[in-house]
């Protein structure tokens, strides 16, 4: 499983617009409670040259991060993305269009506050806890009104909206690194319009009776027309897949070719004759670390045999005997290994795991494959199924799914299909993704990208994925859709397959 969502535990929208008098600003209101955030500039409601401006912030708990960065359950840095995604509220409004919306690390702590009016800006704080324009909470101001943030070009995030109606997703992977390592304090984001797209404004200080003083930007380069208005859904939506998170993504595959084993041939690329293997240390159910390889290398070599290793050591592409394996994760160690079949006189080839002092860890079998060209271009056609998937799950389970796939045109010999097991072809390039079947939402749409955080893995027994039920809204139906990708084309082929379960949230 290549994703993790973290939501978000604080919120709210600060603004200094006009309320409906345009007489008096909004600008100690709070909105910590509302079920969206508002961003907008608008010029010239007022009076001519008046400056109206609303933003959002927004703040994580690191702790689920740091936890889970712990216990192995997202990668080390460098390893994983971290995007921040708070998703498009439709209304009534006028939607702005042609647009830059702009993240910065808010640099001081804020209340949330639990302000609710997002009209007429009736909730003020008055020494109440919350943040408005003017203070970050109820005993403390800004230093700049309107929140103070980190501004340097490396800590400044940008999303470009056409229509308006776009979710945004922005890649913040170097800011929650430095959240987590301790450059920065985490105190959440501000999202807000590019100083170009917020009104206009010469100076800073208003001067006009009943409008606080100094609440206004100085803004000489900013528009004179108006953004009005996006919104955003808070933290408080009922909505459960709509919540502002930040989403760890990452390649989890594992790719196994023990399974898909190829002897080297000079019809493939240097990097397509190795064939990666892994070895899995299970002890009482346990992933367990080898003692005495611990997270060190490991040796690998390879005999031929028909049913046992028998003879000596086979030279390997590096004209050795041996093949230097690595540690991968707790009881995981693993090793690239390449072969030609002029170098095994026999069918079988097993993989010995040592230390070489004499010390074998593990013993594998491997049925190689030739490689071997076509005069004609392959077009597959493929019967899936998930051979384990349960009609329910519980919304805390973690569920590991094998998916079997054959090539829908085979047709056996009557000899085969009464003495053979059909095997499972290995999809090298699979992904999954996950719509809720009332209305088709995708709750996990594929991840097919950089990050490739949806792709399957794949060992002995084919392709699998682990889930994690937690992502999804309990009370409901989904599917699992797969697509396979197609390098002919260059494309990602969706299966025509759906497989349908439902997570519950069982109260015993």
């Amino acid at each position: 499983m290549g994703v993790k969502r973290y939501t978000a535990d604080a919120d709210t929208t600060i603004v200094n617009a006009f309320k409906p008098n345009l007489r008096y600003r909004g600008t100690g209101s709070n909105m910590g409670e509302a079920d969206v955030m508002e961003v907008f500039s608008i010029y010239g409601r007022e009076a001519s040259g008046s400056q109206e401006l609303s933003r959002a912030a927004i703040k994580f708990p690191m702790t689920g991060i740091t936890t889970d960065r712990s216990a192995g359950r997202i990668p080390a840095s460098g390893s994983v993305s971290f995007y921040l995604r708070v998703f498009n509220a439709k209304h009534s409004k006028t939607v702005p269009k042609q647009y830059t919306l702009v993240v910065n690390p808010i640099s001081r702590s804020w209340e949330e506050g639990v302000g609710l009016d997002l009209e007429n800006y009736k909730d003020e704080t008055k020494g109440n806890s919350g943040a408005n324009w003017m203070s970050a909470s109820k005993d403390a101001a800004w230093t700049l009104v309107g929140g103070d943030y980190l501004t340097s070009s490396a800590n400044t995030y940008k999303q470009t909206f056409s229509t308006g109606l776009e979710d945004l997703e922005i890649d913040i992977t170097r800011l929650v690194e430095q959240w987590i390592d301790g450059t920065y304090s985490n105190y959440g984001v501000g999202i807000q319009l590019t100083a170009s797209q917020e009104a206009y404004h010469s100076g800073s200080s208003v001067g006009i009776i009943g409008l606080a003083s100094g609440s206004v930007l100085a803004r000489p380069n900013g528009a004179t027309k108006s953004y009005y208005t996006k919104r955003f859904f808070a933290r408080g939506t009922q909505y459960f897949f709509k919540k502002p998170v930040i989403e760890a993504r990452w390649d989890s595959s594992r790719r196994d070719d023990r399974g898909d084993f190829y002897y080297s041939s000079s019809l493939a690329p240097a990097v397509d004759n190795l064939n990666k293997l892994y070895l899995y240390n299970y002890v009482r159910g346990r992933l367990t670390n080898i003692p005495g390889i611990g997270t060190g290398d490991i040796l690998v070599s390879l005999y031929s045999g028909s049913s046992t290793p028998s003879g000596s050591e086979l030279t390997l592409y590096n004209s050795k005997y041996n093949i230097t394996g690595a540690y991968v994760t707790t009881g995981i160690y693993s090793a690239s290994i390449a072969i030609t079949a002029a170098a095994t006189p026999l069918e079988n080839l097993f993989d010995v795991w040592h230390n070489g002092s004499g010390t074998q860890y593990f013993t594998g079998s491997i049925v190689p494959n030739v490689l071997g060209a076509s005069q004609a271009i392959a077009t597959p056609t493929y019967y899936l199924n998930i051979k384990n998937l349960q009609g329910n799950y519980r919304k805390d389970q973690m569920a590991r799914l094998r998916l079997y796939v054959r090539n829908k045109n085979w047709s056996p010999t009557i000899y085969t299909k009464a003495n053979a097991t059909v095997e499972s072809t290995t999809i090298h390039s699979a992904s999954y993704k996950v719509f809720r079947t009332i209305d088709g939402f995708n709750a996990i749409p594929y991840g097919t990208g950089s990050d490739l955080h949806t792709v399957l893995s794949y060992d002995v027994s084919g392709n699998y994925f682990d889930f994690d039920m937690a992502l999804l809204d309990p009370g409901y139906s989904y599917g699992f859709k797969f697509a396979f990708y197609d390098p002919v084309v260059s494309t990602w082929l969706e299966q025509p397959y759906t497989f349908k379960f439902r997570v519950e949230d069982y109260e015993y």
